[in-house]
């Protein structure tokens, strides 16, 4: 035994461990090596009671922690970032970079105490609503008055294909502070023109339907975009007014307008507002561009700055890419006119806030005939959106755009929502809405909006409170915002 004690102490530490070794009482113990502390993780655990095939212990026990790490590494990282970017939780304001004010900047940052003692604009609320859609119209109404018009009671207009019945309009006027008129659109305006055939326009329409087009087999979202694109602004009811603001059943806004965007458009010179800029569906306008190419070419039409804004910018070709030192004819892309492709953006006209004279304009009206006359709002799904802002980009030049960045809003699953703006927030007023016939609701649905999101670094807005289930719009894929701020003058920060 002695013999072996000094074994185990001598042996040279080259050599191999011995399987034992001395406790401090110079006794015999068994070595306990790493690998021995970690053999309980290769029992082998049935995965049946009678089955012949086992799984080691380690491997149950690591897998749901791989599993876990895995889940955590993708939630934190956005998927298709190469840099990896952090995701903020979804609907949360970002950290806002501050854009160029070269040709536009925001009207009003924060809080002001609203000024009602001005003149008001000429200009009014258009909806075009159905009777069936009360409830997303008392919807959109509760909102703009609650952020908005409980102060300037701005006048609604509201257009319907068909006739309003009574209870429409008297459950619409208790909801409204300004007055309202409703108005019929006529045949003249709505559905199929003169000029076209008929059953090729169904065919057409039903065509997109088959090809599962996004609305395109509804005939009705057809008139509806034509309609927006070259006659909204004829209607009688709003030939007294200059300026429009134009509201969707369903939106909502988030923040506390504190002032009148109408007179601050005017004042800045301003055509066109927008809080939205997204691109389109590329299967609905394959030809849009096209045409619109062409007005352009046919009366002479150079860019003021904004045509940029709606046009894939060209890639930088070497040497060994030109015809003449590869020996072959450049290649063509049939989507190309004169040069350019479309790249899909448009401003989302469900918001828009605009001059109508733009849309009275002997211009715009010969860019709406020449589009009209192509077919594209039948043979394709034309949107309202792209129509007035391809001819924005054809007649107007940066300064004459606005982007509203400090208005909260939301349409469907798009949102913007701005951080507020710091040190520019104001007590709000209790705005108790009144059609709200239970008290306790009332006081809820004021109260939710008191709790307002902290101020952030750049923020402009006042008093918003962002819904949070979805990403905001600025940093989101489709957005046009990176294709505005390069129009607009660049980025003010990094």
């Amino acid at each position: 035994m002695d013999l072996l004690r000094r074994a185990g102490k001598y042996i040279p530490a080259r050599g191999p461990p011995l399987p034992f070794s001395t406790d401090e009482k110079g006794k015999l113990r068994p070595r306990r090596t790493l690998a021995s502390r970690f053999a309980y993780l290769r029992r082998p655990l049935r995965l049946k009671g009678n089955s012949t095939i086992s799984v080691p212990l380690g491997v149950v026990i690591l897998f749901p922690c791989i599993v876990v790490i895995l889940i955590l590494v993708l939630f934190v990282r956005h998927p298709s970032s190469s840099g990896g970017r952090i995701l903020m939780p979804a609907g949360a304001p970002p950290a806002i970079r501050k854009i160029s004010e070269k040709h536009d900047k925001v009207f009003v940052t924060g809080c002001l105490e609203p000024d009602t003692s001005k003149p008001r604009a000429n200009a009014a609320f258009v909806v075009l609503a159905r009777n069936k859609e009360l409830d997303g119209v008392i919807e959109s109404i509760k909102s703009i008055e609650r952020h908005f018009n409980r102060w300037y009671h701005y006048p609604y207009v509201f257009l319907n294909d068909g006739d309003f019945n009574q209870t429409f309009m008297d459950t619409v006027q208790k909801y409204t502070s300004g007055t309202v008129e409703f108005g019929k659109v006529g045949e003249e305006m709505w559905g199929y023109p003169d000029w076209i055939d008929p059953k090729v326009a169904k065919e057409g329409v039903n065509k997109q339907g088959d090809n599962a087009i996004m609305y395109g087999g509804m005939e009705s979202y057809h008139f509806m975009c034509r309609f927006y694109s070259g006659h909204f602004y004829k209607h009688h009811l709003l030939e007294k007014y200059e300026w429009y603001w134009r509201l969707e059943p369903e939106i909502k806004y988030f923040c506390d307008i504190t002032y009148d965007p109408f007179l601050a458009m005017i004042e800045n010179n301003k055509t066109y507002g927008f809080t939205i800029a997204v691109k389109e569906l590329r299967e609905t306008v394959p030809n849009i561009f096209r045409y619109a190419s062409a007005y352009r070419r046919l009366n002479n039409l150079t860019s003021q700055g904004l045509w940029e804004m709606f046009v894939e910018p060209q890639p930088d070709k070497g040497p060994e890419e030109s015809s003449s030192s590869s020996g072959r004819p450049a290649e063509i892309d049939p989507e190309a006119m004169e040069g350019e492709k479309y790249n899909m953006c448009h401003f989302w006209s469900n918001f828009e806030i605009a001059r109508l004279d733009f849309f009275r304009s002997k211009e715009y009206e010969d860019f709406f005939q020449m589009m009209d006359r192509s077919g594209g709002f039948w043979m394709e799904r034309w949107g309202d959106a792209p129509i007035h802002s391809l001819a924005a980009g054809a007649l107007l030049a940066p300064r004459d755009i606005h982007y509203f960045r400090d208005f909260g809003y939301r349409h469907t699953t798009i949102q913007h929502c701005p951080a507020n703006a710091p040190a520019r927030q104001l007590p709000r007023q209790p705005y108790l809405e009144m059609t709200t016939v239970d008290e306790r609701k009332r006081q809820l649905e004021d109260q939710y909006w008191e709790d307002f999101d902290p101020p952030k670094e750049n923020g402009v807005g006042c008093r918003c409170r962002c819904d949070t289930d979805i990403v905001e719009v600025e940093g989101k894929d489709g957005s046009c915002l990176p294709e505005w701020v390069d129009v607009a003058g660049g980025w003010a920060s990094p």
